[in-house]
């Protein structure tokens, strides 16, 4: 490939094992996306910072920047790679004698949840200034603050006050919903990428899909540098739902762990199983908080039942899903104490943009 590796490139035997991933995600679009009817390209990675991706072809080549696969999210890789893939199923199924970006092109995209610009980050939904959705979420940072006080009652009634702005703001949504609403949605991914994934972990994410308005699933991503295969969660939803549930899984993946690092100082309890035991405690304890608010809720009259366009996003972008069903962590004492602490969280802190934080180097749109 004419490459001469620098500080912090991969070994010959990494690259391999990242091209041999490639493929493999290839080979994951083309079924779920284009019912298998693409042949395989040749698959190659470039120094270039000028151009994410390419298809070319005259080789029938696919080409991804070694830049863009080193140092971004895996989920961005993938985006790239299923725009690609669609300039490939343009060119090569539906020969459309038209410029890259062209119309066919740029349909193809919508009808299958792929972006038609590829990007080096993930994409959000649409920002509008003035936005009634962002009002929203201006007002959920104010009463997340409030959620801060000392005070046990004012912070736990400016918690339920941002829970049940969410739930007025999306049974709105759903009684008016434009005829565009599916392109408002958006995803995320949350965490970082793990072997593992633990009962905390699942039950954090039931709690995000079951209680803020998002579709979650687990999906397999790839750690290049490590030659090793992991999953992160994506959620999907409206852009408040997205930066909600965001805030919502930071701020208690922290606290479990300050409750726990609390707990573990005074017991003798100090063992892996324990602390797993202790943190899918604290989800439990929470969600049943939650089950609770949610039920007066009801008897409020608050009652939503989520409309289509999320679920056909959600349908577009993972055509095939599948459930898997695994163990849970020790029910002992430190489960026990676990739940009681979960029961006691007053979710607070203001809903904060993931924007502050540090971001890879800049490529540009190929």
């Amino acid at each position: 490939m004419g490459h001469e590796r620098g500080v912090g490139d991969l070994s010959a035997e990494l690259e391999a094992k990242l091209l041999e991933r490639l493929v493999g995600e290839w080979d994951a679009i083309n079924a779920g996306f284009f019912r298998e009817v693409l042949r395989r390209p040749v698959f190659r990675l470039s120094d270039t910072r000028t151009q994410l991706g390419q298809w070319n072809p005259s080789v029938r080549g696919l080409e991804l920047s070694r830049p863009l696969v080193l140092e971004h999210p895996w989920a961005v890789v993938v985006e790239v790679l299923k725009h690609e893939v669609a300039h490939q199923f343009v060119d090569e199924v539906m020969r459309a004698d038209e410029p890259p970006h062209g119309p066919t092109f740029q349909r193809v995209c919508e009808q299958l949840g792929i972006a038609g610009h590829a990007r080096a980050e993930l994409p959000p939904p649409p920002v509008v200034a003035d936005d009634p959705e962002n009002r929203v979420v201006q007002r959920i940072r104010k009463l997340m603050a409030l959620a801060e006080s000392p005070n046990q009652h004012e912070a736990e009634a400016a918690a339920i006050a941002a829970r049940k702005l969410m739930l007025r703001f999306n049974i709105e949504v759903e009684k008016d919903s434009p005829d565009d609403s599916a392109t408002r949605y958006g995803f995320r991914h949350l965490g970082r990428p793990s072997g593992r994934i633990l009962e905390h972990d699942r039950r954090l994410a039931l709690i995000l899909t079951t209680y803020f308005f998002v579709d979650g699933l687990w999906v397999p991503v790839y750690r290049p540098r490590e030659g090793k295969r992991g999953s992160v969660l994506e959620i999907c939803g409206l852009g408040p739902n997205l930066a909600m549930a965001e805030h919502v899984h930071t701020f208690l993946s922290a606290t479990a762990l300050r409750l726990w690092d609390a707990y573990r100082k005074t017991t003798e309890q100090t063992s892996n199983r324990d602390r797993q035991a202790f943190l899918a405690g604290v989800m439990v304890g929470f969600e049943a908080k939650l089950a609770t608010q949610s039920e007066q809720f009801q008897e409020q009259g608050l009652v939503w039942v989520p409309g289509a366009e999320r679920a056909a996003f959600f349908k577009r972008r993972y055509p095939r899903t599948q459930t898997v069903r695994r163990g849970g962590a020790t029910r002992n004492d430190a489960y026990a104490q676990g739940q009681e602490a979960g029961s006691n969280i007053v979710l607070s802190k203001p809903v904060e943009s993931s924007g502050t934080s540090s971001r890879p180097k800049a490529l540009r749109p190929g």
